[in-house]
């Protein structure tokens, strides 16, 4: 019984601890505040920017006909611009510096940054803009022109709009973004790598590109 008690006694300090750390007065507003979250299913209208330290544009790679090897570009900017009334008017670009390619291996990374792969110093960014954005059952494609290594592609994009935050008095409304698709890396001459003795790529040339973006709306000025 005493360790009942202990624990609700926690419970109801760490709730108390909560609510003051946001910001919020009760419990109640805390509760209203994302309940208009989950209400807010189509955004509004805007410009949102890439949210670097909570986003993710990386890469996964078979080795050996084994296992794949993931990657991603830690520097990297972009933006959405999103119609609400309309989203198939909407728009998306993103740029990646290719020297910030990071696999966990410097070596590798190293390798990669050379002219066997991305040749960072002759082609220092990866850029992608979109053409058009097409309704798909529940999620969505969008198309556009992708830039790698002097060579420029175009590719189609399955993504998901996975969810909204409204703006509180700090920022505006925030949106999240979950995509992937494949491309063959030597469509955009990145050719290294040979067959082992069994035939089998070292390296695949099949590349998965994996997007899982935050994007934030800049708030609006308050008014004079």
């Amino acid at each position: 019984m005493k360790k009942v008690f202990g624990l609700f006694v926690f419970t109801l300090i760490a709730a108390f601890i909560f609510v003051g750390w946001t910001g919020k007065g009760s419990i109640a507003s805390l509760a209203d505040r994302y309940a208009s979250a989950g209400a807010a299913q189509t955004g509004e209208s805007g410009v949102y920017n890439f949210d670097k330290a909570h986003s993710f544009i990386g890469f996964k790679v078979r080795h050996m006909g084994l296992i794949e090897v993931p990657g991603y570009f830690r520097d990297f900017t972009g933006e959405v611009s999103y119609d609400a009334k309309d989203a198939t008017k909407s728009s998306v670009n993103f740029k990646a510096m290719m020297t910030s390619v990071d696999t966990g291996v410097k070596g590798r990374d190293d390798h990669l940054r050379r002219a066997d792969f991305f040749e960072v110093e002759k082609f220092p960014e990866m850029t992608f803009k979109s053409t058009k954005v097409d309704k798909k059952g529940k999620g969505w494609i969008v198309t556009g022109d992708l830039t790698m290594k002097g060579v420029t592609k175009s590719v189609a994009i399955p993504f998901e709009i996975s969810g909204w935050l409204p703006g509180n008095e700090r920022s505006g409304m925030k949106m999240g973004i979950t995509g992937e698709t494949t491309i063959n890396r030597r469509d955009f001459g990145v050719n290294y790598g040979n067959n082992l003795p069994s035939g089998i790529p070292a390296i695949g040339d099949e590349v998965k590109v994996v997007l899982s973006i935050k994007a934030g709306k800049a708030k609006a000025p308050a008014a004079e």
